[in-house]
């Protein structure tokens, strides 16, 4: 059996911190006078997946440390190491200390906003976890608290291209929802699968205070809000990326659909690669945008804009 104390670091989680891409991508296309040396922004693109890596890793131990007790009422994560084996907390203590050390270090190394933006990811995985704060106890709270990550990620990714502007408010604010979205069907298909309320509240308090109803139509809201604020800054950034959110919204239905499944990846993200077709969705919409970045659609600035059409 692999090591519980690098099990509970969860290194096979790594791969969410892709999300710090688009971070890079948005930047690289906004910032038109930013000189880019390919050299140097490689070497800050991997020194910075590295230190967020390893901060995200100290909060996933103080996380399995901290929610052992709930946990074994989890049809799946009662198989969890800190669930099944007995730990020292001296080396869970240790442990978190070192991968946070490590993390700010490769974050400091990138850029002084980039190092607040990684320090700011781990105090959230604080206030997340640790009472009294412990905000995923709290209905709502929980979900915007933790998906608030998707944000500072995509923050990471911009700070890596610059730390001279700061991204459009739009797009931050709809990259957090665009993570609420996901962290609210996840918690919707978690309550689903354990079906029964009463135990559901023994393994995450605040759904003690969740019904199927309310986690549906809360993810539906952050879906519907993170659409607009990526209309916005699409509209406003290229008028023909508007032609991308009908495949955006495909996207979210589809991974709404996900949710139903029994046991459903979208409990487990860092699982998703493994559906097939929401990949190739994802290729799909990503060859679109990039089309449309480089196609005009002049009709678009007609039907779209303040001009009349004449007949």
């Amino acid at each position: 059996m692999k090591n519980p104390y690098v099990k509970i670091a969860r290194p096979d989680h790594w791969i969410k911190q892709l999300f710090i891409i688009p971070g890079i991508l948005v930047a690289m296309l906004l910032i038109d006078n930013v000189n880019i040396n390919v050299y140097m922004t490689l070497y800050y693109i991997i020194l910075g997946f590295l230190g967020t890596c390893f901060v995200a890793s100290a909060n996933y131990v103080i996380n399995e440390y901290l929610d052992a007790e709930f946990d074994k009422y989890h049809p799946t994560k009662k198989n969890r190491p800190l669930v099944t084996l007995e730990v020292k907390k001296k080396f869970i203590y240790l442990e978190y200390a070192v991968l946070s050390i490590i993390g700010l270090v490769c974050a400091w190394f990138v850029s002084l906003p980039f190092f607040i933006t990684d320090l700011v990811l781990l105090i959230m995985g604080i206030l997340y976890n640790v009472k009294p704060f412990r905000t995923k106890d709290i209905p709502f709270l929980d979900v915007l608290s933790e998906s608030i990550n998707n944000a500072l990620r995509l923050l990471l990714g911009w700070f890596i291209i610059t730390d001279c502007y700061l991204p459009p408010v739009s797009i931050v604010i709809g990259y957090w929802m665009f993570g609420a979205f996901l962290m609210g069907i996840k918690r919707y298909a978690e309550y689903r699968m354990i079906n029964n309320p009463k135990k559901a509240s023994l393994y995450r308090k605040s759904f003690s205070r969740y019904t199927e109803e309310s986690l549906l139509i809360s993810s539906v809201c952050y879906a519907f809000i993170s659409i607009f604020l990526f209309t916005t800054f699409l509209l406003k950034y290229r008028i023909e990326l508007v032609l991308c959110v009908p495949f955006m919204c495909f996207l979210y239905c589809y991974y709404l659909r996900l949710s139903f499944k029994p046991d459903s990846a979208v409990q487990k993200p860092e699982k998703l690669y493994k559906e097939k077709k929401l990949l190739l969705f994802c290729i799909l919409f990503v060859i679109v945008l990039v089309v449309l970045l480089y196609v005009d659609i002049p009709m678009l600035d007609k039907l779209l804009g303040n001009d009349l059409l004449r007949l």
